[in-house]
């Protein structure tokens, strides 16, 4: 029962974030810094609307200092695309050495356990 208990925390899991995936690939974020910069966009535009609907939804009131809007959202003084790349650099610079890495850190590794067992 524990073992069905996990596989479908398991399955949840993996449900949820093949989701993220899908929308943020769906919405542009995975592809150039470009089109992550439109999708934020569009997201700002986006986000007041949608929570003003859902407040209204479930009951609560929004209130504000002057009308029944809600305030700008921050403007973000650096460049998101830059950013973006940036992180995609790294991560794939990472994943390029990783193979020759794995191969020294066993190399490393199996001189270790020889020694050990002499």
């Amino acid at each position: 029962s524990v073992a069905a208990l996990d596989s479908f925390r398991f399955v949840i899991k993996g449900s949820l974030a093949g989701a993220a995936l899908y929308v943020a690939h769906d919405q542009g974020l995975l592809g150039s810094g470009i089109q992550g910069a439109e999708a934020l966009k569009k997201a700002q535009a986006a986000l007041p609307p949608a929570i003003q609907e859902w407040t209204s939804y479930i009951g609560w009131e929004v209130r504000t200092v002057q009308m029944n809007t809600l305030p700008p959202t921050p403007k973000f003084d650096f460049s998101l695309s830059d950013s973006w790349n940036k992180g995609v650099q790294t991560v794939m610079s990472a994943l390029s050495v990783a193979p020759t890495r794995a191969c020294e850190y066993t190399v490393e590794g199996w001189k270790y356990v020889k020694e050990l067992v002499k």
